[in-house]
């Protein structure tokens, strides 16, 4: 059993999808802090000095009586929110990684086009007949047309 789990787990496609994996777990942390620390704060800035991650409605008061400044103050309350500036971020990172994929796709599908696009060379199935000139099939030893015979 442990040397079908070795086989299995070296196939050229599980390792391939264990680095897709890594890789896309690190591009997601990286693009998680491009909206966050790049380009959120500018957005909030034109808006009014506004921290998307600090939006939320309250449902519920916690222990600690409300208003709350941050959604970490609510958090600690243990008030009910709706975290909908952490929503803005995430569809924003989702946007941004779905349109890195979009464009990643968009390449490789255009290589293959490229690739399918050059005709593989042709091989030759017909010969002329050097008595009469008429075409024959490659591997006639005599021409159909004339008779004669082909070296």
């Amino acid at each position: 059993m442990l040397k079908e789990f070795k086989e299995f787990a070296m196939r050229g496609n599980v390792l391939d999808m264990a680095v897709g994996i890594i890789i896309g777990g690190a591009f997601g942390t990286i693009v998680k802090s491009l909206v966050a620390d790049v380009i959120m704060p500018p957005i909030g800035l034109l808006l009014g000095g506004v921290d998307f991650s600090d939006l939320f409605v309250t449902l519920k008061e916690g222990t600690v009586a409300g208003p709350y400044a941050t959604l970490a103050n609510a958090q600690e309350a243990g008030a009910v929110v709706i975290s909908y500036g952490v929503f803005i971020n995430a569809v924003i990172s989702f946007l941004i990684v779905a349109f890195a994929v979009f464009l990643l796709i968009r390449s490789v599908n255009k290589l293959q086009r490229e690739k399918e696009a050059e005709p593989a060379p042709k091989e030759a199935t017909n010969k002329e007949c050097p008595k009469c000139f008429s075409t024959i099939l490659i591997k006639a030893t005599r021409c159909p047309h004339c008779t004669s015979e082909i070296a």
